[in-house]
């Protein structure tokens, strides 16, 4: 087994109005000898901006009291949600979720020197579940979740609603020359292979639907992936492979329980599972990661190399923000040792 320790809670909410409610969710880059942890921060009334702070030794040293991104077109007027950020061929890509009350969306920004972002819109598909049902089965066989997330979301939310795209982010180098951008159709991961974001067109998201058993990455496979999964941190090189810390939901009868979950990817074709951990990473533990505004999450968004630990940063219960530390090299072990490339997953609820 691995041992995580705990390293506590890193970013509380204050009486500022932007960040009254709640900071969760960080991402976080390394610069110099400092840590920039950009952290989704929840006013009353869930409305949701970006909030930045800076870290040493996972102290904070400097905390803007306004945020950094915040709401300004019709697609995000709820909130601009759960960033992550890469330093990828010379800028920094922070991607978000971007919330207009009904539909989630994937959108970035760009910054060259982390402190100014542009804003570059939408990257994700403007696809309903209705168009996409069509689309799923039209060459594939998915698992069964794909199809159950469709006809949920059209009936808790609304018959129109958009294809929920959350946890998009790229990896931080080309391979083999393209672009590998993860998203997340429910329940599962997806890999796409660009050569630039211009690409991301509706012919090609058609396209992309059409082919998903193609795109897969991961699907839930183990107990405590029963409801799904999602990205996390941005993947990590290791001479190994590409490190994924991603997220897993279970359904239990307690209610949904997020936890930490990891996986190794080959270095040359990513779409290839090396290594996947059958049990957890962690979990809620602490009083702070099992009780807040939702009950039972630890949701990791952001991680770091710091000589030979991995430093995760994560939000915790929808309230905090904490980080865990982890020896990189056992890690790496531990996954090698498990080598689940490629794992069937069921395509229904009786397999």
């Amino acid at each position: 087994m691995i041992k995580v320790q705990d390293l506590g809670i890193i970013l509380s909410k204050t009486e500022l109005e932007f960040e009254s409610q709640a900071v969760l969710n960080p991402a976080c880059i390394k610069i110099g000898k400092f840590v920039h942890m950009f952290y989704r921060a929840v006013a009353q009334k869930n409305h949701s901006t970006i909030g930045y702070c800076k870290l040493l030794n996972n102290k904070i040293v400097e905390r803007s009291k306004k945020p950094i991104l915040v709401p300004e077109f019709a697609y995000e007027k709820q909130g601009v949600e759960d960033p992550r950020i890469i330093y990828f061929e010379n800028k920094y890509f922070l991607f978000y979720t971007a919330y207009d009350g009904q539909n989630a969306l994937a959108a970035y920004a760009t910054s060259n020197d982390c402190k100014k972002f542009t804003k570059h819109g939408l990257i994700s598909p403007q696809i309903t579940y209705d168009e996409a049902k069509d689309m799923f089965t039209k060459h594939c066989t998915l698992h069964y979740r794909y199809r159950w997330y469709e006809q949920h979301y059209k009936k808790t939310i609304n018959p129109s609603l958009l294809l929920w795209e959350k946890d998009v982010m790229i990896f931080p180098k080309r391979i083999n020359n393209k672009i590998f951008l993860l998203h997340r159709v429910i329940p599962g991961i997806q890999l796409i292979k660009i050569n630039s974001f211009k690409e991301l067109t509706l012919n090609f998201w058609h396209k992309h639907l059409e082919n998903l058993c193609e795109h897969i990455l991961l699907d839930p496979v183990f107990w405590f992936e029963t409801r799904k999964i999602g990205g996390g941190c941005p993947p990590i090189r290791t001479p190994e492979g590409w490190l994924l810390i991603y997220h897993s939901v279970e359904d239990s009868a307690k209610g949904n329980i997020y936890r930490a979950a990891a996986a190794l990817l080959d270095l040359k074709n990513p779409q290839k599972v090396i290594g996947r951990l059958p049990y957890p990473l962690f979990e809620p533990n602490s009083s702070w990661e099992k009780k807040g505004n939702v009950t039972n999450v630890v949701f990791p968004t952001g991680a770091i190399v710091e000589g030979p630990n991995l430093i995760i940063y994560y939000g915790a219960s929808d309230t905090c923000i904490a980080a865990k530390k982890i020896n990189l090299k056992t890690l790496i072990k531990e996954l090698l040792k498990n080598p689940l490339a490629n794992q069937t997953c069921p395509i229904n609820p009786s397999t």
